[in-house]
């Protein structure tokens, strides 16, 4: 059989300390899963349960220690999400950990809550999951905890701990395979704390997870 199309390579992320890729199959977002991130979108933590949502793996710009991403189309208010991402191998178990940033549209997000429509114009665009290299678990072994940062240009604007999540990582897997089953090539992003903010182009935003990488992405 051919195609009409050439076949395009598929979504990757780089793996630390070795020379082959992981494949990205499908990308899981948790929406609102630390208490002071929902506090400040005008939630109530008692009152939440877990919800999800997702971007194409095509919405996944990755590296190793530092990316560029372009602002994207049809958006005055690019928001910033710094998240723990989970990377699902074999068996569809933890294979390792990145750091990744969740781009919102926070303009177009607002407009859909008030309509009572899907957020994907707001979460699905090119560049919308920056993604760092992957630390395998057997180099880092579990992750549960630890603190989280992002800065932009220097500033502190993000600060939590992976102790925070109301749903830690293996409670999450289980409610999203409880929806359909997770594959290996899956990733997740895990929820951000408080601080989310906007950028402009030319910022740069510093983001650090207690045992991986640092990561840096700069918005072009």
């Amino acid at each position: 059989m051919s195609y009409i199309l050439p076949l395009w390579t598929p979504p990757s992320l780089v793996i630390s300390a070795r020379s082959d890729l992981f494949p990205v199959r499908r990308v899981h977002c948790v929406a609102k899963n630390y208490d002071d991130h929902i506090r400040e979108m005008g939630g109530d933590p008692k009152k939440v349960k877990p919800k999800f949502f997702s971007k194409s793996a095509h919405a996944v710009v990755s590296g190793t220690d530092k990316v560029s991403v372009e602002y994207p189309r049809a958006t005055s208010n690019l928001h910033y999400e710094v998240e723990l991402v989970v990377a699902l191998g074999k068996d569809a178990e933890i294979f390792g950990y990145g750091i990744g940033i969740d781009f919102t549209k926070r303009d177009l997000q607002n407009i859909a809550k008030e309509g009572g429509m899907p957020w994907d114009t707001a979460k699905n665009f090119t560049g919308a999951a920056a993604v760092s290299q992957i630390t395998s678990i057997a180099d880092c072994n579990e992750i549960l905890e630890g603190e989280i940062t992002l800065s932009v240009n220097g500033e502190m604007k993000q600060k939590g701990d992976l102790s925070q999540m109301i749903y830690n990582v293996k409670e999450i897997m289980q409610h999203l395979d409880g929806y359909d089953e997770l594959l290996p090539g899956d990733i997740i992003f895990t929820g951000t704390p408080a601080g989310v903010g906007a950028v402009v182009k030319g910022d740069v935003m510093d983001c650090t997870l207690k045992g991986l990488p640092d990561f840096q992405v700069s918005l072009v």
